[in-house]
């Protein structure tokens, strides 16, 4: 139950980034080329709105994007990889290197998590956390905040331990199923969601040529319409 919410709770995260981070642009870009013409009334409106903004939001936005998506690839296995080695050798051996990749990439991730928890605390967060707590502060750094939107910067670099911790428990999610199972998570490229593949009826071959989409050899076939058709009148 927990894993099926989670997985809900990434790919909303990833969808709602992506598609917020779409809609900005475009108003942004709207916004620029429409207050070059001279709308009466229209272009004074567009002129006196601050979307400067705008490219700030859509850096941070692609960057919690760019880490919760990684942690998606590792649980569908989107993540490009180079496996030619590794798939020539016996299970037994496969499975180990797997395994220790798998292991290794959960190793990386956490000891990023770890760090950048260590960095968004010094940051910022720890102050944040106390004085929103009601606590004493002593000589904790308040941390800076961003150019335009003047957001905490902690806010922003919160993407790096929380991905990577999310992509760690992936990594080991996947090493654990790997062991049970022996398989991993497998990504059709060329699926694409909400069309069903068509099924071809047993009696169809999906390579033949015998229709009017392909190139045909008109000469030969004409000479064997022509001998068959000989053939048929000496019959008679």
């Amino acid at each position: 139950m927990f894993n099926k919410a989670l997985n809900h709770l990434e790919e909303l995260l990833v969808t709602f980034l992506m598609g917020a981070a779409t809609v900005v642009i475009f108003i942004s870009v709207m916004h620029r080329y429409l207050s070059g013409y001279a709308i009466p009334g229209l272009q004074d409106w567009l002129i006196s709105l601050n979307v400067g903004w705008a490219q700030e939001l859509c850096i941070i936005m692609f960057v919690w994007m760019a880490k919760f998506g990684a942690a998606y690839g590792v649980r569908t296995g989107i993540h490009v990889g180079v496996d030619v080695l590794i798939n020539r050798l016996d299970d037994r051996m496969r499975g180990k290197f797997i395994v220790f990749g798998l292991l290794a990439g959960a190793l990386f991730t956490g000891v990023v998590a770890t760090l950048g928890a260590h960095f968004v605390l010094e940051n910022g967060a720890h102050y944040a956390i106390l004085k929103f707590l009601g606590m004493e502060t002593g000589d904790l750094f308040e941390g800076p905040i961003t150019p335009d939107l003047e957001w905490p910067t902690w806010i922003v670099y919160s993407a790096i331990p929380l991905g990577s911790s999310l992509m760690c428990f992936r990594f080991l999610q996947v090493t654990w199923g790997f062991i049970k199972t022996g398989e991993l998570p497998h990504h059709d490229h060329g699926h694409v969601d909400g069309l069903e593949e068509e099924v071809p009826p047993v009696d169809v071959n999906p390579y033949g040529m015998d229709d009017n989409l392909h190139m045909h050899d008109m000469k030969h076939t004409m000479v064997g319409d022509s001998k068959t058709d000989g053939k048929k009148g000496n019959q008679q």
